[in-house]
């Protein structure tokens, strides 16, 4: 196991996204910023944001949401110095011929807190991802905290920006939390998201839940779940129309709760002749023996317009899934 305890001064991250080199100091200090003038973005869908900068009206921005939220091209002379200032002097700040600039880093509000991730579009393959799916994650973690212990051992396994992690971290008060991820980029920006929330954490580099040290009151994880050709790591799930992810990461991962303990899991899920094929996966890989279940749908179809694409010819629709799972406290509970 490679464990990375996030430096406190800087962190690296690919050039793909033009970002390297960036303080650690100044992306707190940017967070801060975005939260004294009440910054409030959020993400939407791929589909959506390429339709809302396909308008006439939406080819240059003016305002902080545009610049961080919608990664549009900006006016200068529209935005905060300071915050400019900021940006420029950790290279997140490109100036194009026309003199407008844009952002190599983006901001998003989930639940109250401000998380750093990837700008649009996520094209990189070691892209932070962070979209509607995240709101979605967070409310249902809002939703299962109760009858934890007073001091939760948290893991957020695949963390991304760290959203599920960060939320029940916060819900919750006092946590250990882990931050595990295969991307040294997502690792850096999922610290610096705790650390501006006021949450202690360290950082895991694992690419399966397995190899991460249990036990763990709590597991939270929202896989990758779709159709890949490129096989990105933040949206590549894996045969099974994307959801082997999602079966393999709830079997190794229910194996690392301590007595008591609950994994929780917002996934998609591909809908084929009818039948959900994560969900009869799923009830073959859990033992019977020793973990009780909830499995249920949050939104019966997303991500429409991915139909389209050749590789989900088979799929009637794409649906929204929590699942929770629950270990005995004991052995023949």
């Amino acid at each position: 196991m490679n464990v990375t305890e996030p430096d406190e001064t800087s962190f690296k991250v690919d050039q793909s996204d033009a970002v390297s080199g960036v303080s650690r100091n100044a992306m707190l200090d940017l967070l801060g910023m975005l939260r004294s003038m009440d910054y409030d973005f959020i993400a939407p869908t791929p589909a959506s944001q390429a339709r809302v900068m396909a308008r006439r009206d939406r080819q240059v921005g003016s305002t902080v949401a545009d610049l961080l939220g919608w990664s549009l091209p900006c006016r200068r002379d529209a935005l905060p110095p300071a915050l400019l200032a900021i940006l420029a002097a950790q290279g997140l700040l490109e100036e194009r011929p026309d003199g407008l600039v844009t952002a190599a880093i983006r901001v998003s509000n989930v639940l109250g807190q401000l998380f750093l991730h990837s700008r649009y579009p996520t094209t990189a393959r070691d892209a932070v991802f962070l979209g509607p799916d995240s709101y979605r994650f967070a409310d249902y973690i809002s939703r299962h905290l109760a009858g934890l212990p007073t001091e939760a051992r948290i893991l957020d396994y695949g963390a991304g920006a760290g959203v599920g992690g960060i939320v029940a971290a916060s819900l919750h008060g006092k946590t250990e939390l882990t931050l595990a991820d295969l991307n040294p980029k997502a690792l850096q920006l999922a610290s610096i998201n705790a650390t501006f929330a006021g949450i202690a954490n360290h950082g895991v580099m694992t690419h399966t839940p397995e190899e991460v040290d249990g036990p763990f009151d709590l597991i939270v994880t929202h896989p990758p779940f779709m159709i890949d050709p490129v096989r990105r790591a933040y949206r590549d799930g894996g045969d099974l129309y994307g959801g082997r992810l999602s079966v393999d990461w709830t079997l190794m991962a229910i194996r690392k709760l301590a007595p008591g303990g609950r994994f929780l899991m917002h996934t998609g899920v591909s809908i084929v002749g009818g039948r959900d094929v994560v969900r009869d996966a799923i009830q073959d890989v859990i033992p019977r023996a020793g973990y009780r279940q909830d499995y249920r749908v949050l939104d019966p179809d997303i991500f429409g317009d991915e139909l389209d694409n050749a590789p989900y010819a088979e799929v009637d629709r794409i649906a929204a899934i929590g699942l929770c799972v629950e270990r005995a406290t004991a052995d023949h509970d």
